[in-house]
């Protein structure tokens, strides 16, 4: 059996990709003609910067509007509307980061990746004292349904 000295490949193909530049990395579409490329580059470029920004602010306008949820989310249906709000907070932190990384968008990504974070962390709150796993308070009880 032949042994592949690794390091020795994995420096050729850098050096490979070190010499292509970023268009020829990344391909805009399979258009022949540099017209044609020209102009799915500039659709591409339409639409990474409102597309990803339009449901950025979207995600956004939610998470924020969670810290100003206006119903009781001790127990009960008040509980399960927002564990389910949060639930979209975190959707919609998924649905932007796949479109900011499809788009090249590196800021964005992280802001949508710290959307995640954010409904995870909202639900986790409610979440935990339930199970056993945080101590229960007076806000956060350890019961799913009211008394």
């Amino acid at each position: 059996m032949a042994s592949h000295d690794w390091d020795q490949e994995l420096k050729k193909i850098d050096k490979q990709l070190e010499s292509l530049s970023d268009e020829e990395l990344i391909s805009s579409s399979k258009a022949k003609s540099p017209a044609e490329r020209a102009k799915v580059q500039g659709v591409q470029r339409e639409t990474s910067t409102f597309g990803v920004f339009a449901r950025l602010v979207l995600a956004v306008a939610l998470a924020v509007g969670m810290l100003f949820w206006p119903y009781a989310a001790k127990c009960g249906p008040g509980l399960f509307a927002y564990l389910g709000a949060t639930a979209m907070v975190i959707g919609a932190g998924i649905w932007t980061s796949v479109w900011t990384w499809r788009h090249r968008s590196s800021n964005a990504h992280t802001l949508s990746l710290l959307l995640i974070v954010w409904g995870t962390v909202l639900g986790a709150i409610e979440v935990l004292p339930r199970v056993g796993y945080a101590k229960p308070t007076a806000t956060h009880p350890a019961v799913w349904m009211c008394p």
